[in-house]
């Protein structure tokens, strides 16, 4: 019964979640960065409306499941839309596109926005997808500036 009661508990929290943070943010890319900066380095997520609702394991079981769920979004999502998706979401991170591909392209590996226990194969995957996606967007940001 306890099963039961933790699954239905996690099922409200990610219903609220989604509901009042998440329907809020009109990228993937962007829903999975701000899920990715709810997660500590300890690997704990923390959200204080959540937590001023809900119990902290339904917090975290739901926050990680959300998490998993984006990132595979992101990662079955066909490399074009992924595309303007990371230009929406790069735009409306503080420093703007510009700024933000500078920082982005400099990193091999994109762990901040990774959830924690997936196979490896699919964390090479984000990050040659997004390697790739950061070099065209930077190459037609330069061929704009040159214009």
């Amino acid at each position: 019964m306890e099963t039961l009661e933790r699954f239905q508990q996690s099922s409200r929290v990610v219903e609220d979640f989604t509901r009042r943070s998440l329907a809020a943010i009109p990228s993937a890319f962007g829903r999975l960065i701000y899920v990715s900066s709810l997660r500590g380095s300890d690997g704990r997520y923390r959200h204080d409306g959540l937590a001023a609702l809900y119990a902290d394991a339904a917090v975290q079981l739901a926050l990680e499941d959300c998490h998993e769920e984006l990132f595979a979004r992101v990662l079955e999502t066909p490399l074009s839309e992924q595309e303007w998706d990371l230009r929406i979401s790069l735009a409306a991170l503080e420093g703007g596109i510009e700024g933000n591909l500078a920082r982005w392209s400099k990193r091999e590996r994109y762990e901040e926005l990774e959830p924690r226990g997936l196979p490896d194969y699919l964390y090479g995957l984000f990050a040659s997808n997004l390697r790739l996606l950061l070099e065209v967007v930077g190459s037609e940001v330069t061929l704009r500036r040159a214009a």
